[in-house]
């Protein structure tokens, strides 16, 4: 492999950190074309790899804006987060499905802490 693609390689990643991944923006920053990159990932797995660990980042990022809202007491930040992290404390969204002698469908949603 090129010593220019390496160079081009590198700056893809950090032009993907810079991004929080978003392709896009980083193929436009480094100059190169969306295909290139997707053949990067394709063929180098040690560029697949640190692609995928920049992943973490851009959720670690979004993790983090989601517990703000929570401090700011934002409701749908709260239910959003006992949803999927309340899970084992027994916070679970119950979906049930009626249907009555119409035929007609009634959807009953109501969250459940299994705890109280």
């Amino acid at each position: 492999m090129s010593t220019k693609v390496n160079i081009k390689k590198k700056l893809m990643l950090e032009a993907l950190r810079k991004s929080l991944g978003i392709v896009t923006n980083a193929c436009k920053e480094v100059g190169i074309d969306r295909t290139l990159y997707y053949r990067w990932l394709k063929e180098d797995e040690v560029f697949r790899h640190k692609v995928e660990e920049l992943e973490d980042i851009a959720l670690d990022f979004a993790e983090s804006m989601l517990l703000k809202k929570i401090k700011d007491e934002d409701t749908t930040a709260i239910i959003f987060y006992m949803k999927t992290k309340g899970k084992k404390r027994g916070y679970i969204e119950k979906h049930e499905v009626n249907s009555n002698v119409a035929g007609t469908l009634t959807i009953v949603r109501e969250i459940i802490n299994s705890n109280g």
